[in-house]
């Protein structure tokens, strides 16, 4: 069987770059969720307004459709903060395989701070750790660590 990967974590630890070498490294699709936020998300968190459960509805059913849809497996970058939006997630594809890129606040500032040209900017960053709810059953995995590494490590687990 081909597995469904869900990468979660906050903007900024890494979901977008271990999640291409891992869809790579596996031969799957990748799908990042930034790219499936409606135009008024993106604009909200462009003038860094946090995004509300409201807000974040229609993004996760598209996310589940996605999932639930995507043949030959893939690998799913996205924030799932809470609890809710990973039961979502899960709900269409139960055999979704979740791994939590977490690190220290000041490593993903720093992160976010030299990133041009993505839409969440640094100063949303506390509200992101306010709203993360660390799951129970997912795998973490330490975004200090070298990409290569937790690849290896994610694919060890598979």
């Amino acid at each position: 069987m081909t597995p469904r990967i869900l990468l979660m974590g906050v903007s900024g630890s890494g979901k977008t770059t271990v999640g291409l070498r891992l869809a790579d490294a596996l031969g799957i699709a990748f799908l990042d969720a930034d790219d499936f936020h409606p135009p008024a998300n993106v604009a909200k968190m462009h003038a860094g307004i946090p995004l509300t459960d409201d807000d974040r509805a229609p993004w996760l059913a598209i996310l589940a459709e996605k999932l639930r849809s995507t043949t030959g497996g893939c690998v799913l970058a996205c924030s799932a903060l809470k609890d809710a939006y990973r039961q979502i997630l899960t709900a269409a594809v139960p055999d979704l395989r979740l791994f939590f890129l977490d690190g220290p606040p000041a490593l993903i500032r720093h992160r976010l701070e030299g990133r041009s040209g993505h839409f969440m900017p640094a100063s949303l960053l506390d509200s992101q750790f306010s709203t993360l709810e660390p799951p129970k059953d997912a795998i973490r995995l330490d975004i200090a660590e070298p990409v290569e590494i937790i690849v290896a490590r994610i694919l060890s687990h598979l």
